[in-house]
Formats: C-alpha cells, sequence, structure tokens
C-alpha cells in the first residue's frame, strides 16, 4: 500500500501520551507540513504557535477549564470538574492554529494545514488529536492570551493539535460509513 494512504488510513486521534518531548527537527517538519497546505487564493492567513512549555500548557489547561466552567454547556463542564481533567490529554506539545478574523474560507485552508501536520506526524510515529475544545481559551482576555502566546493580533482561535509519542496501544480504527460515498 503506498505509504501516504497508509498514514491516512492508520492516524487515530491519541489521548494519551508520553511525557517524553518530541526532537525539535520532527517538529520542525511537522508544523512546516502545514504551510505546504492547500489554501484560498495562496493568502495563507493562519498562524501557527508551537507550545512546549510545561508550564505554559498548564496555565492554558487552566484558563480554558476556568472558562467551560462559566459556559453553559453541561457535558463539557462535567468532564472540567474531573480531577484528571486536561484539555490536551497531557500531550508534551500542541500546537494552537489561529487565523485572520473575517477571511473567506480560512477556517478550511486551517483544517487542510491541520490535516498536514497531522499525517506528518503520523509519518514519524507521533501520535496526535485533534481539539477544539481549546477555543474556551479565547472566551475571556483574549489580547492577553494573545500576547501570551505570540498570537497575532485579529488572528483568532481554530484549532489546537496535541501531540506526543504513543502511551499504550493505538486504538482500533472506528467503524467507517462507505455509505456516504456516490460515483456518477
Amino acid at each position: 500500500m503506498n505509504p501516504t494512504i497508509m498514514d491516512i488510513k492508520n492516524r487515530r486521534s491519541i489521548r494519551k501520551f508520553r511525557h517524553d518531548q518530541i526532537p525539535e527537527p520532527i517538529i520542525k517538519e511537522i508544523v512546516e507540513s502545514g504551510i505546504y497546505a492547500p489554501n484560498a487564493r495562496n493568502q495563507q492567513k493562519w498562524h501557527f504557535t508551537v507550545i512546549r512549555d510545561k508550564a505554559t500548557l498548564t496555565k492554558m489547561v487552566e484558563i480554558i477549564k476556568e472558562n467551560i466552567m462559566k459556559s453553559d454547556i453541561e457535558f463539557l463542564k462535567q468532564r472540567a470538574k474531573s480531577p484528571d481533567y486536561n484539555t490536551f490529554h497531557n500531550a508534551p506539545a500542541v500546537i494552537l492554529i489561529t487565523a485572520e478574523e473575517e477571511t473567506r474560507f480560512v477556517e478550511l485552508d486551517c483544517g487542510a494545514a491541520m490535516q498536514n501536520m497531522a499525517l506528518a506526524a503520523e509519518s514519524q510515529n507521533v501520535g496526535t488529536c485533534v481539539i477544539t475544545s481549546s477555543e474556551f481559551l479565547f472566551a475571556s482576555n483574549k489580547e492577553k492570551v494573545r500576547e501570551m502566546l505570540g498570537v497575532p493580533e485579529r488572528y483568532d482561535h481554530v484549532c489546537t493539535i496535541a501531540l506526543g509519542y504513543l502511551d499504550g496501544e493505538k486504538p482500533a480504527m472506528p467503524q467507517r460509513n462507505m455509505d456516504v460515498i456516490n460515483y456518477i
């Protein structure tokens, strides 16, 4: 089987990571894979922030948890109440993907970049989990969070990718619905 197709079919959302850090050259290769994603009119209105500092990751989780608890989303509040709650599943590295506000198609562009990074990680035996509840990081004090993480002004959250080496067995592939394909 073609290695790219194999990586696509083998990638899983990992929620249990080892604590050892991913070497910098591998992280750099993964992140740079994102900028090679297709994007509308080649505007590249995205920004990628790589966070490997444990104290910063802990602060991010605290902010997210605090903002989730102020929300009216009960299932997230229940999850955040757990003593072992960690938005990023204790991954040693996180890539925050942000995009320029009010730019048409930018979420599609960032989704393509995210997929490139997830597949590049899979090819390096690095596990990933795409996380959207990290949007709560920006639910209050948006400017302070942007400053803390070096996110450009006028850029907003799209998603995050938790990265790390798998601790344990890779999850089984969930059932895929092939009825969503139509050939004409």
